[in-house]
């Protein structure tokens, strides 16, 4: 029986990074031609120069908001009466389908609409079932959704890409869930793990016996070692999986339990909070992704969520980088005194003061009487800089802020570009 998934999971990250940009260009090419959208991202960039993470950085970050905004345009522009081809009218250009092409349409909250393609195992999923311990001839029961997210989509594919059989479980009904499962004795779950640990503790109370579940793959919510501990004293061994209903699944938990690999197939990049560039390894940023996915081919898609980029390799022998997980959101605006501070206005002001390195904005005080104070970390600070770069502050963000020269290092590594402590009680 195979390691991995496939093979090449094994493959040295500089192999795979050589393939990855040999493809690269050829996607971005097809990308400008079917997806309007990803073509005015693409505009004044020659796709055939792409051959590296620096060049790629140079392409402007796409984040969620611009996409729900650039559908929003699009259902209620002169298209909104039904002419124009879905891919714009209702993906706002960034899909490469449309109807007939799509097996499936789903909505995310905003609404956001997705595409599903007819390929096999569509949102990639397999894999990350594969290193959970799912294999050829397993009846998997799926507690994801099946209505507008494609949640339940997602593993349902995923596991018929292996071979499984699945049971549509959906949410709720706790009391059926557990009688189908006591019925069926299916070998593995998909679903959060909340809702297993719900499914489980009523069957303890009913005298119920699971005894076939030996293994699930969790996703939509944390799961911290200690709820990983809960159900591995139950018999169940159990696996997270990252993933968003833009890029399907992006990294996945092996029994290496070191953080999680990348998924094959995209670019992964941390870059700092509210700009398009790259952090180094291990600092905390958001996570931003380049797909090779001809269907829906999101270039440098910002995903809102933070993570960090884990050094060296997987224990478990899977070549690709690793993050740490999810860890928190990266948009950070807040309200002072009327006016909205955004991260990128925190970023604009250290891109005009060389010498400063990181910085952090730390709202303090009560509502109706806010303090800005920024903090930035500068080797050497020269006499008149914190008076030069609060003037900066006010002339971008229109608020005044006083300004603390820290040393290098001296800022947490938690992607925080804006602090809000104030208290709201």
């Amino acid at each position: 029986m195979m390691t991995y998934y496939e093979e090449r999971e094994a493959a040295p990250v500089a192999e795979r990074e050589r393939a990855l940009f040999d493809r690269l260009p050829e996607a971005l090419l097809r990308a400008r031609r079917r997806a309007p959208a990803i073509a005015r991202q693409l505009q004044g960039v020659e796709p055939a120069r792409i051959r590296d993470r620096a060049a790629l950085a140079a392409i402007p970050v796409i984040r969620k908001s611009e996409l729900l905004q650039a559908q929003l345009a699009q259902r209620d522009g002169p298209r909104a009466a039904g002419d124009g081809e879905p891919r714009d009218r209702v993906f706002g250009g960034f899909s490469a389908i449309g109807w007939g092409e799509a097996a499936r349409v789903f909505a995310s909250p905003g609404p956001i609409y997705e595409p599903e393609s007819r390929r096999a195992d569509y949102w990639r999923f397999a894999r990350a079932l594969y290193a959970a311990g799912f294999r050829s001839g397993d009846l998997v029961y799926n507690c994801f959704s099946y209505h507008f997210t494609p949640a339940g989509s997602m593993m349902e594919t995923a596991a018929h890409a292996l071979g499984c059989t699945v049971f549509p479980g959906g949410v709720g009904q706790t009391e059926q869930q557990l009688q189908a499962m006591a019925d069926l004795q299916p070998a593995g779950y998909t679903g959060t793990p909340s809702f297993l640990r719900i499914i489980l503790e009523k069957a303890d109370e009913s005298g119920l016996r699971l005894p076939s579940l030996k293994r699930a793959l969790f996703s939509g919510e944390a799961f911290p070692p200690s709820l990983q501990e809960w159900f591995r004293v139950r018999g169940i061994d159990g696996y997270q999986a990252y993933g968003s209903a833009d890029l399907g699944m992006m990294a996945y938990e092996t029994p290496a339990r070191e953080g999680l690999v990348v998924n094959e197939d995209l670019l992964l990049e941390i870059v700092r909070p509210g700009t398009g560039e790259p952090v180094p390894d291990g600092e905390i940023g958001e996570v931003v992704v380049t797909t090779l996915n001809p269907d829906y081919p999101l270039v440098r898609f910002g995903t809102g969520d933070l993570s960090a980029i884990l050094p060296g390799a997987s224990p478990c022998g899977r070549g690709n980088l690793r993050i740490r997980g999810w860890l928190g959101r990266a948009d950070q605006t807040t309200k002072v005194r009327g006016m909205f501070v955004h991260p990128a206005q925190v970023a604009q002001v250290v891109a005009r003061h060389p010498g400063v390195l990181r910085a952090r904005l730390v709202v303090a005080g009560a509502v109706g009487r806010d303090n800005m104070v920024l903090r930035i970390e500068v080797p050497d600070a020269p006499a008149g800089l914190a008076e030069q770069v609060a003037n900066t502050v006010r002339e971008i963000t229109k608020l005044r802020a006083e300004v603390e020269c820290l040393a290098p290092g001296a800022l947490p590594n938690d992607g925080k570009v804006i602090d809000d402590v104030r208290d709201y009680g």
